[in-house]
């Protein structure tokens, strides 16, 4: 498992590296090839935060985890990806009888949750700029919003952030 750890306000011992780097190691063996590990590792009003992202197989699984100190941050981070590897180990199982060859080999077994979608909504996507997009959703009080970027022709998504700032979504195909 290659394990990257990005900084931000913050400085991080070699001691912490080793220890991300164990802990991690433990979620390497759900996985049939090598994969890599992105952290961002960061300081917010006095709290530790800590983000993972783990990509493979057109996956991706994140997790992050805000506490006193790091130590305990990455013990959430790791026990959160592990919970989401298992909910899609149960789904591929469910969707491929042999799935256990699949991808996964080891994964504890899980019970798994039916997924309720409760309300279907169809709109036409109008064509406007990112600006004009987060004004249409700042108004309807939303915090996300689908429209069609007139800038690059394609299906977008701005969204409010939980540090009050937006963000874009932005798809390709």
């Amino acid at each position: 498992m290659k394990v990257i750890i990005t900084t931000k306000n913050v400085n991080a011992s070699d001691y912490l590296k080793e220890i991300i780097e164990k802990k991690l190691g433990k979620l390497e063996k759900f996985f049939s090839e090598d994969i890599g590990v992105n952290i961002m590792l960061s300081e917010e009003r006095n709290k530790k935060k800590i983000e993972a992202t783990i990509k493979t197989k057109g996956m991706i699984f994140r997790a992050e985890s805000k506490a006193e100190e790091f130590y305990d941050g990455i013990d959430n981070v790791v026990e959160k990806l592990s919970s989401q590897m298992a909910k899609f180990k149960s789904k591929l199982q469910k969707r491929h009888k042999d799935a256990k060859e699949f991808v996964f080999s080891q994964w504890p077994e899980t019970e798994e949750e039916d997924i309720n979608v409760i309300k279907n909504k169809k709109f036409e996507l109008e064509p406007m700029t990112v600006d004009e997009a987060v004004l249409q959703m700042e108004m309807l009080e939303h915090n996300f919003f689908v429209f069609l970027n007139m800038e690059t022709d394609s299906v977008n998504v701005v969204y409010k952030r939980n540090d009050e700032d937006y963000g874009l979504l932005e798809t390709t195909y």
